[in-house]
């Protein structure tokens, strides 16, 4: 049986447990983490020697690294759907994929979730937190152009296009921060919202995280 290592709290796990929630896959999720420890584990290291989460095992195979871990399972285990077969639309979608994890992600999960959410108040930089307010909301003014024409970012389908930066859209709307109006990606979040998938491994509350600066 599949097994993944991580918490459920963690953004990187949510990715890869709202993925094995769409493709119906039997797994094991085991607490790792933050407060259930364990990544020091010479156990863990030998799986992960980054010492960091999320970790699947399928049988022999070990795979770390969020996105590595998210294509191996749409390779694994789909029929083409949220991959492709296609390498022009695989491209496409490893381009958003990309995009998210070096852009939007540094600047919303550890420019503001990080810098202003997990935080101290005290400790708070909100010259840095102003400025990663700002690229994100250029991030999610991009996402709303694009969105204009498609229900999803590679079009018609959900893909792993949509999961990196979809992740992101419970924290980004649930936050008391300003926004732009962006009625395309709200579309698109309510969209997300319907999939229970989503629902169940994303949609998860946080407040345990509030103040936290703790990995």
């Amino acid at each position: 049986m599949l097994k993944v290592w991580g918490r459920r709290s963690s953004f990187n796990v949510q990715k890869v447990l709202w993925l094995v929630g769409e493709l119906r896959l039997a797994h094991e999720h085991i607490p790792a983490g933050g407060s259930f420890g364990g990544l020091d584990a010479p156990s863990f290291r030998a799986m992960n020697p980054h010492r960091r989460v999320p970790v699947i095992a399928d049988g022999e195979l070990v795979v770390w690294e969020s996105h590595a871990i998210l294509r191996y399972l749409a390779a694994r285990y789909d029929t083409g759907g949220f991959w492709r077969t296609d390498p022009s639309e695989r491209a496409r979608i490893d381009g958003w994929m990309d995009w998210s994890q070096t852009r939007l992600q540094p600047d919303f999960l550890m420019g503001v979730f990080w810098g202003f959410y997990r935080t101290p108040e005290a400790q708070r930089d909100w010259p840095a937190i102003r400025n990663s307010l700002a690229r994100c909301a250029d991030h999610f003014r991009l996402l709303d152009d694009v969105l204009a024409d498609r229900p999803f970012l590679a079009g018609e389908e959900l893909s792993l296009a949509d999961i990196p930066a979809g992740t992101s859209l419970y924290r980004y709307f649930e936050l008391d921060i300003e926004r732009p109006a962006t009625p395309n990606v709200s579309a698109w979040y309510r969209r997300l919202q319907e999939r229970p998938a989503y629902r169940e491994h994303v949609m998860i509350p946080f407040a345990e995280l509030s103040g936290r600066l703790d990995p």
